[in-house]
């Protein structure tokens, strides 16, 4: 599976931005897809997941009601919407792909996409 990750950009605090995930390859193998971001000095945190069907998904208690993650499997694409951004929000965001389930928590993840940087000023 290939991913390709879009979207990102500089941004005034309170803004919005929308990052898509389009993937390619042996999508039909895909099950959860999830948004992480790495901010510099800092590990990699799983910002949200979601499901193959779309049906449950997950969020990081930072983003919790100003992050939503959803899909069209139609497109074999997953997309972040982030409102209310806030300069902490600052990272590169990888979207990744898993073969399978899990618990929609889990950091394990198969495939990886290439960054994309996402700065929010104050």
């Amino acid at each position: 599976v290939q991913l390709q990750a879009s979207g990102g950009g500089l941004v005034q605090a309170g803004g919005s931005l929308r990052l898509s995930c389009a993937a390619s390859g042996r999508t039909f193998s895909v099950y959860r897809m999830g948004w992480f971001r790495q901010a510099p000095g800092k590990e990699r945190e799983l910002v949200a997941a979601i499901s193959w069907s779309g049906g449950s998904t997950y969020y990081a208690d930072s983003v919790k009601g100003r992050f939503t993650i959803s899909r069209d499997n139609a497109e074999n694409t997953v997309y972040l919407q982030m409102n209310s951004l806030k300069p902490e929000d600052t990272a590169v965001y990888y979207c990744a792909a898993a073969r399978s389930s899990g618990v929609l928590s889990s950091r394990r993840y198969d495939y990886w996409g290439q960054g994309t940087l996402v700065t929010v000023s104050s």
